[in-house]
């Protein structure tokens, strides 16, 4: 990647847009690569995810949260429980309703996962950059945080 010398600011910041866009990516397609989750789609990871910051909830809830029907989830769920990855109770308040929650096997997979993304971009980070690259790595990271601040 590289940004061209520009000399209007729209185009100066629409270049950054567009690189960080594409690096951001490729990025997010490697890590997922070396976190070993290729078997699972983008809406089954995304639904793990959600039950391991929110905690357990009902496929209803979990369906709202994904911004799915309810009949998506369901569908999206059941290939979960059939990986073991997933758990449904009934609702000791309502027992028409069904709570998922993760189980002991996805646990240790999504720290599994983490752990091999984390092995692998510090390796590449160590193998690739020089000691002034990663304090330039740094300093970029800290102003990319002001990119997502509120």
């Amino acid at each position: 990647m590289t940004i061209k010398k520009y000399t209007d600011s729209n185009a100066v910041n629409s270049a950054i847009a567009a690189e960080l866009r594409q690096f951001f990516s490729m990025l997010k397609r490697r890590l997922r690569e070396e976190g070993h989750t290729s078997d699972l789609t983008p809406g089954q990871s995304s639904a793990l995810l959600r039950l391991e910051k929110e905690g357990p909830m009902t496929i209803s809830s979990l369906a709202r949260s994904e911004g799915v029907r309810h009949q998506s989830m369901r569908t999206l769920v059941a290939a979960l429980q059939s990986k073991g990855l997933v758990r449904g109770t009934a609702d000791p308040e309502d027992g028409r309703q069904i709570i998922i929650s993760l189980t002991d096997k996805c646990l240790s997979m999504l720290l599994e996962g983490r752990s091999a993304r984390q092995d692998w971009l510090s390796r590449a980070v160590a193998q690739h950059l020089t000691e002034e690259e990663q304090r330039q790595v740094l300093a970029a990271i800290s102003l990319l945080q002001k990119l997502v601040e509120k």
